[in-house]
């Protein structure tokens, strides 16, 4: 049995794939066929995007983060009921996290997928014929089934481009035009949900468009590929469950859809609001994610109540993880890009300021004892009076380098700017083991 499954990928960022992935999950919706996003690599933004464009949220196929074995039962097991099964890739084609491990390229090669090949043809027309040709055969055993070119503005200039694929020997899928009006902002400081709710008609749009000058019939034919066998997973309930906490509204919500169903695997997990609900739920574990605190300073420090919950409950030896955006709610305070302060939980004296904001990313391994756990940091702002608190483990990164970035411990709290990865029950339970110490 065969079903279209496919990766969008491009030469490089910006070129076009989250507009041209929107548009398919959009226009597959709206033909009435069931599509599941996924998204390459640590992102938590684009997969909230696949949900506006689809109804069902982009699920994260990371290779650093992930094993092989995990990966490939976690696409399986989102990819088994869907008609269509679209993968938004990262960066380009093969950027990775040292030369292209982890890029959509070895991506492509684990799952055996065809490839999209998004192209922005702006100022340029025949000339896109060498880059096509290196692309196809620098790694031959990737098979990129069809290009779709990005601002294209007439029926003329995709002429050269399509004749640019015949002579490569790559399928031209069609084009879109330029959208500027429509486009999709990159990731960028305080892209709140809201706004993304806001880009639905822009979906729209996209799916308009490539219904008019992109063949779609032809692009899911040359996808089509076979489907693997179905593998029978073993399911228990969980044998001494507990009650997990995990913060999620506007402000903290970022956090990988794998990480929820190993909670969901180990005890009962339950969702509560640091903005809106008064005080912690009864919990054994408390899991605040990351997510933009910074856009909801107001409502955070006004909470009172909450906050001191929260205190009361690390004072009492009870038992969090927080990460990035949760790290930053349980410092003394965060400092808002216009220099107001604004008072947080305060169970750590640090405070973290978006004053000059400097971006910091990659990806991270930490080290605690005798295991490691595998994450990604992003963020904008900066930490300040933290060199006297208690951390544990140590942090590296892809290409093995020692960094600064801590996990800072107060009794049986620990928090840190790294987004850890914890989609599999063994992966979580040595991330618990850390409070049997």
């Amino acid at each position: 049995m065969k079903k279209a499954q496919f990766i969008i990928a491009a030469p490089s960022s910006n070129t076009g794939k989250t507009t041209v992935t929107l548009g398919l999950l959009r226009a597959f919706q709206q033909r009435g066929l069931s599509t599941q996003p996924f998204k390459c690599g640590p992102d938590y933004i684009d997969p909230k995007f696949h949900q506006v464009a689809c109804g069902r949220v982009g699920i994260n196929l990371d290779l650093y983060m992930m094993s092989e074995d995990d990966l490939n039962k976690t696409y399986q097991h989102y990819s088994d009921c869907a008609d269509v099964s679209c993968i938004e890739g990262v960066m380009g084609l093969f950027d990775g996290a040292k030369k292209d491990k982890g890029s959509t390229a070895e991506l492509a090669t684990v799952l055996g997928l065809p490839i999209i090949f998004v192209v922005n043809a702006k100022a340029t027309a025949y000339s896109i014929a060498p880059l096509l040709y290196g692309f196809k055969h620098f790694n031959p055993a990737l098979n990129i089934a069809g290009v779709i070119f990005n601002r294209v503005n007439t029926a003329s200039h995709y002429s050269f481009l399509k004749d640019a694929c015949e002579d490569v020997g790559l399928p031209a899928l069609g084009y879109l035009p330029s959208l500027n009006d429509y486009e999709i902002p990159s990731r960028h400081l305080g892209l709140s949900i809201e706004n993304i709710q806001a880009y639905d008609r822009s979906i729209d749009r996209f799916a308009a468009a490539l219904e008019k000058t992109v063949d779609l019939d032809q692009l899911l034919d040359v996808c089509q590929h076979e489907v693997r066998p179905k593998q029978l997973v073993k399911t228990t309930a969980p044998s001494n469950a507990i009650n997990i906490a995990v913060a999620k509204d506007e402000a903290f919500n970022f956090c990988y859809e794998q990480s929820i169903t190993a909670f969901e695997s180990i005890g009962k997990v339950s969702y509560f609001s640091p903005m809106r609900d008064k005080a912690l739920p009864k919990a054994d574990f408390v899991y605040f994610p990351g997510g933009y605190p910074e856009c909801y300073l107001e409502q955070l420090a006004a909470n009172r109540s909450m906050l001191e919950s929260i205190r009361e409950y690390a004072d009492n030896n009870g038992k969090i993880w927080a990460e990035c955006g949760g790290m930053m709610y349980l410092g003394k305070a965060i400092i808002a890009k216009d220099g107001t302060a604004h008072k947080m939980v305060g169970i750590f004296d640090y405070t973290t300021s978006m004053e000059k904001a400097k971006l910091h990313l990659g990806y991270r391994t930490v080290h605690l004892g005798a295991f490691e756990l595998k994450g990604h940091e992003f963020h904008y702002s900066t930490i300040h009076n933290q060199e006297k608190i208690p951390t544990v483990g140590q942090m590296t990164s892809a290409r093995k380098n020692v960094v600064p970035t801590a996990i800072y411990q107060h009794k049986k709290v620990l928090a840190s700017y790294a987004h850890l990865y914890f989609g599999t029950e063994k992966l979580l339970q040595e991330l618990l083991s850390l409070y049997k110490k």
